[in-house]
């Protein structure tokens, strides 16, 4: 009988450190070396179906980690093998990385998750930590039920999270999709913003959004549609109606693709929101624009920002082009340390 005991008891502890095992191999770390932001924890959400998040949130986490010393957790959507499947909307992977989040950088689209990751999500926003937004973030959840505390973020119930928080929701495509790329032009008033230091030729081969942010934003960064995917290209000249029904030139003016704000809640305290439609990881080859979303990161941590951000791809990264179902198949996150 005590030997049956025994075999019981190391099955369980054998299982046990198996599931651990597994858990751990659903999100990764990356340490912080050396620099400013020694002592800060930065999580970062991949969720999204196109726009390749799983693939630039990590070159993020490492450049953020490596160059300017901050502790960066990269979360995901997973499979049950722990593979990485961003079409599962449902999922986020190590949710208690949450908890002590420090700032948070997502890049979601119409994520629907279970209460205990929603809650831990809510509590780094009730904490007033800083977001840093990117790309479909403008509409990040969609898909809980009327009845869930949770429905407030849906994307359709008075534009979400994105219009509540961040300041504008999905409105549509005004760039061509895949046809005419984005070169970021800084709007009057702004060039001495700290977000926007050492920041030149901001790029995005991802199409621009339509977006009104509200009053209270202050627009850093206007989208230049082009007349095709290279950052050379001329600029767009056809007129086009918003939708609002006014018609104007594409580009006269063009189309908010970066701002700030302070999104205040009801208790009072405040998050220092950055949004901007650019963050397609093909995005992110832009020297400029992965600069930009390094400095929102000092910026929303009420940090010095830097001259000019040590930017620097670490080790070999070439994203997928985005696209549906484009995501590589049987990836685990700790693939990508």
């Amino acid at each position: 009988m005590k030997a049956l005991t025994s075999l019981f008891a190391a099955s369980v502890l054998s299982l046990a450190a198996t599931t651990a095992a597994a858990a751990e191999n659903t999100w990764v770390t990356y340490e912080a070396k050396s620099g400013p932001g020694k002592g800060r924890h930065i999580v970062l959400l991949s969720g999204d179906e196109e726009y390749r998040g799983e693939e630039g949130l990590p070159q993020l986490g490492k450049i953020l980690s490596q160059r300017h010393g901050f502790k960066c957790t990269v979360l995901f959507s997973v499979d049950e093998d722990g593979t990485i499947n961003p079409d599962k909307g449902g999922s986020l992977s190590n949710p208690a990385a949450l908890d002590s989040a420090d700032a948070i950088v997502m890049l979601l689209r119409f994520r629907h998750w279970d209460e205990d990751a929603s809650k831990r999500f809510e509590a780094a926003l009730g904490r007033g930590v800083p977001i840093i937004a990117l790309r479909t973030s403008t509409h990040a959840f969609h898909g809980y039920p009327a009845d869930s505390p949770f429905a407030k973020w849906n994307y359709k119930n008075n534009g979400g999270f994105g219009r509540q928080v961040l300041g504008e929701t999905w409105v549509t495509h005004w760039g061509r999709h895949n046809v005419e790329a984005c070169l970021g032009v800084t709007e009057p008033g702004a060039e001495n913003h700290p977000v926007l230091r050492g920041v030149k030729d901001a790029f995005a081969d991802s199409d621009v959004y339509e977006a009104h942010p509200p009053a209270d934003a202050k627009i850093l960064l206007r989208g230049k549609v082009l007349k095709g995917m290279k950052p050379e290209d001329p600029p767009a000249e056809y007129r086009k109606k918003t939708v609002k029904g006014v018609e104007q030139g594409v580009n006269e003016p063009a189309m908010p693709i970066a701002w700030t704000r302070d999104h205040t809640r009801e208790d009072g305290k405040v998050n220092k929101v950055f949004c901007t439609t650019m963050g397609a990881a093909t995005d992110l080859q832009s020297e400029g624009t992965r600069r930009l979303v390094v400095n929102a990161v000092y910026w929303g941590l009420k940090m010095e920002v830097p001259a000019k951000a040590n930017v620097d791809i670490i080790g070999e990264f070439k994203p997928t082009m985005f696209g549906f179902k484009s995501y590589k198949k049987g990836v685990k996150p700790s693939d990508l340390k």
